[in-house]
């Protein structure tokens, strides 16, 4: 008798477990099929000699990337000296080898787009190894691949503000390290980072959207360079075209 009672009393639990709806999936990130590029475009420091800032600003907003939703599979990283780091799947950084990389990853990951470069600038582009990568020619590359998907463009160097007029677009976010006519700081020999790279990391953990990231990172940089007493101001810039705007809000990071 007690086994025919235990047995019904199994037969029921398990009547009860299977009537039960199954448990909800974890979503997906946000930003799970973005495609990524992230670009050490230099290795020098302001005096000449070598610094690792722009590489180690390219290797952790990389990892911060990851840390905010967006696949692995989907990143690529580029460096002047990639034979410099064999273990961290680099390709040279070039404007055509990059404009060719975020083509093939748009094409495999077709929710968005995500450009960063960390480099020295001036009021002409952004140094990307020998060469001077203009605002068009960067508008034109995110064009190329992305097209109306939503887009975010980080660009950290000086002057580098002289971007947004021909980069903004209706589906882009922009941030940028300094105005058009100002200089960014943070490139020595000794610096692990840019100003702006650094704040951007450290904002990362803080805040659940890039609208959010480019309010975080100007104060972060307006009260570092306060601190040190570093006159003019670099102002880091932001645009937020009127298409992604409504958007932004919920294309949320990951958190832990």
């Amino acid at each position: 008798m007690r086994g025919a009672r235990l047995g019904r009393l199994l037969g029921a639990l398990l009547a009860l477990w299977t009537a039960l709806p199954p448990a909800p999936a974890f979503a997906a990130s946000d930003f799970a099929n973005w495609a990524a590029v992230v670009v050490a475009g230099d290795w020098h420091a302001h005096s000449g000699g070598p610094t690792e800032a722009f590489d180690n600003a390219r290797r952790d907003v990389s990892t911060a990337l990851v840390a905010a939703g967006f696949s692995p599979q989907n990143i690529q990283q580029f460096s002047v000296r990639p034979e410099r780091y064999p273990d961290q799947n680099l390709l040279p950084s070039s404007p055509g080898v990059i404009g060719g990389k975020l083509q093939a990853l748009a094409a495999k990951a077709t929710g968005g787009c995500l450009v960063y470069f960390s480099s020295h600038g001036n009021p002409s582009g952004i140094l990307v190894g020998e060469n001077l990568f203009s605002p068009a020619g960067l508008s034109q590359m995110v064009d190329n691949a992305c097209g109306s998907r939503p887009t975010v463009v980080i660009l950290s160097a000086c002057y580098s503000g002289v971007f947004l007029p021909a980069v903004s677009d209706s589906n882009r976010v922009v941030l940028t390290a300094a105005r058009p006519d100002r200089s960014s700081f943070g490139c020595s020999e000794s610096d692990k980072y840019p100003y702006f790279d650094d704040c951007i990391l450290s904002s990362f953990p803080k805040v659940g959207d890039f609208g959010s990231l480019g309010q975080a990172a100007r104060v972060c940089v307006s009260t570092r360079e306060q601190a040190e007493h570093l006159e003019p101001a670099s102002e880091p810039q932001m645009s937020m075209g009127p298409g992604i705007r409504p958007l932004v809000p919920f294309l949320a990071f990951s958190k832990p």
